[in-house]
Order: structure tokens, then C-alpha cells, then sequence
């Protein structure tokens, strides 16, 4: 997969985050995943987007990793919030297979690159 395809695809996983997370209201939990689901999706897009302007292999490998910790834990808030109940599965399902894709794209990617800088 080219790296603006995955410029486009994780743009629109961002989106789709903030979707989903406009429609949790009501307790303190809802609202606390509603903010943290957010920001950890739109980051992975945001710090996507950096990695394509690394000055070095070394700045491309710590930005890629932050794409890394940022999708995965983003599968983890839709995951809490699925715990809770506070969206149905099917809801989130195909936001989830995303985040599990994304995330195995961007270990393989930075394992290609750490093993090309060395």
C-alpha cells in the first residue's frame, strides 16, 4: 500500500472516530472516551501525515511508532466503550478490523525500516 493511500485511509479512519465518539453523551465515562478516542484518532492521521516529511530514518521510525501506540489505543477506547455498552457492536465493528489493520500495517512498515537502516 502506497504511502498516500494511507495518508487518505487514515484520514478517513480519524473521521470515522470522530464520528462515532460525537454520538457518546450522557455519563463522565462517555464524555472521558469521547475526548481520549478522539484525540488518539486524529493523531494517527496527524503523525501519519509527519512521517512523510522525515529528515532521516530515524525520525521516520519514532513518528511511525507513535502511529502505532496512537491506533492501537485508539481499537482500545472503541473497545471500552463497546464494554460498557455504550455502542453496539456492529456500530464499531468495521472501525475496529480498521484500527487492527492500520496498526499491523505500521509494525510491518517500521520493521521494514529498522531493518533497512541498519
Amino acid at each position: 500500500m502506497s504511502g498516500e493511500n494511507l495518508v487518505i485511509r487514515t484520514k478517513a479512519f480519524a473521521i470515522e472516530c470522530v464520528k462515532a465518539a460525537q454520538k457518546l453523551k450522557g455519563s463522565d465515562l462517555a464524555r472521558h472516551i469521547k475526548v481520549q478516542l478522539i484525540r488518539c484518532s486524529t493523531s494517527v492521521a496527524a503523525n501519519y501525515r509527519a512521517t512523510r516529511l522525515a529528515q532521516s530514518k530515524a525520525a521516520f521510525i519514532a513518528k511511525l511508532s507513535i502511529v502505532i501506540e496512537e491506533t492501537d489505543e485508539s481499537e482500545f477506547w472503541l473497545d471500552f466503550a463497546l464494554a460498557f455498552e455504550l455502542f453496539k457492536k456492529e456500530e464499531i465493528e468495521l472501525l475496529m478490523k480498521e484500527a487492527d489493520e492500520l496498526t499491523s500495517i505500521f509494525i510491518a512498515s517500521r520493521k521494514t525500516a529498522q531493518r533497512n537502516r541498519n
